[in-house]
Formats: structure tokens, C-alpha cells, sequence
């Protein structure tokens, strides 16, 4: 798994509990797998935060690019303009 620095740390679970930011972005933005992404929300959460981010995704069409019926919409957080090293800005 690639270093990250706290600041990207704090981007992706941020990215991860938005419900319409998809896995792919997090892939295309950090070069990080869904299999990454889940163990890196393991290490970050508490034990019960962890769960309820699990039970809360699972199956979620928003969180799967190939579940989403419109596949050309993009979510883009206000948030993330302030966010200056985002290549998606």
C-alpha cells in the first residue's frame, strides 16, 4: 500500500463517507483499490464507526460506478474546491 500523508488520509475517509463520491474516483485520485480503501477505513475508524460505514455502503449503486444508472453524472463536493492537490478540480 502506498504511504499517504495525513492530509490524503483525511481526504479519503472523507471521500469514503460521502455517499455519492464512487470507489472509482477514490481509485482514479489515489491510485487505491476498494480492497485499500476498506482496509484503510478499518485502520482509521473505531471499531462501531467501521460497521455502520460497512452496513452503510454495501450494496449502495452510488458507491459502485458499474451499479449506477446514469454513469456520465459525477458528484462533486463543495468541499472539494478548497482542496488545491485535487487533479479533479
Amino acid at each position: 500500500m502506498i504511504k499517504l500523508s495525513r492530509r490524503s488520509l483525511d481526504r479519503i475517509i472523507q471521500m469514503c463517507w460521502e455517499d455519492r463520491t464512487p470507489f472509482d474516483m477514490i481509485k482514479a485520485q489515489f491510485s487505491l483499490s476498494e480492497k485499500e480503501v476498506i482496509s484503510i477505513m478499518r485502520k482509521n475508524l473505531r471499531e462501531k464507526s467501521f460497521i455502520r460505514w460497512r452496513k452503510r455502503i454495501d450494496g449502495r449503486k452510488t458507491k459502485h460506478s458499474a451499479l449506477m444508472k446514469d454513469k456520465n453524472h459525477r458528484f462533486k463536493s463543495n468541499s472539494q474546491r478548497e482542496i488545491s492537490y485535487n487533479k479533479f478540480n
